[in-house]
């Protein structure tokens, strides 16, 4: 059987993930780039893929998906290789609740609000929005506290194995450590700071660092 084809720019944060979830299951897979950012957007054909023109989108043995929580949980569930998603309902509910944060909080604070405003846009030589990074500060604060919170014992955020919640957080991570506030405020936070030196010498991680 063909394998799956994946769409999207390996910058993306949520790409990056699907990508984790695919090295870590060691499914060979195809990267169709698409930049959403190109002038005039991404191209014509893709919203076939997805009718929102984000990405990622996915196709694989006739089953075409959208957005990344359906198809990191389609790719665990249907193939082979290590279970990314705990069997226990309490570890289980532990990762879909940091995966919720991620979502909802984490990754546009750590992500747009901090790493782009202080490190993204001064490289460009763009002005950055001091009220935009005052307002998040607060949030990353609470985003990394209920994640250490949040976090099992073992050297992943579910426990003893790797899980989806970890394939989420590493890329969003990987921009926020970046920002000149980040090493300080993950420092108050030593389980998610040695949770994260694992994460960045897997090697999944390193296999799907971005390519600029």
């Amino acid at each position: 059987m063909q394998g799956p084809t994946l769409y999207g720019s390996d910058y993306s944060v949520y790409v990056r993930i699907v990508r984790l979830a695919l090295e870590e299951k060691r499914v060979a897979y195809e990267l169709v780039p698409v930049d959403i950012f190109a002038p005039g957007g991404p191209p014509a054909w893709y919203r076939e893929r997805h009718p929102f023109l984000r990405i990622p989108a996915f196709s694989h043995a006739g089953i075409d998906l959208y957005e990344t929580g359906p198809i990191i949980r389609y790719v665990d569930e249907a193939f082979d290789g290590p279970l990314l998603q705990p069997i226990a309902p309490g570890d289980r509910a532990v990762m879909n609740q940091i995966i919720g944060i991620i979502d909802s909080y984490a990754y546009r604070t750590l992500v747009w609000d901090i790493y782009v405003e202080t490190v993204s846009k001064p490289e460009r030589g763009e002005t950055t929005d001091t009220e935009r990074v005052s307002k998040a500060v607060p949030v990353a604060e609470t985003c990394l506290s209920e994640l250490s919170r949040l976090k099992r014992s073992g050297p992943w955020l579910t426990g003893e194995d790797i899980s989806l919640a970890d394939l989420y957080l590493a890329p969003v991570m990987a921009y926020f450590e970046k920002a000149d506030i980040a090493g300080a405020m993950l420092d108050r936070h030593p389980n998610i700071s040695t949770w994260w030196r694992a994460m960045r010498g897997r090697e999944s991680f390193i296999v799907t660092e971005p390519s600029d």
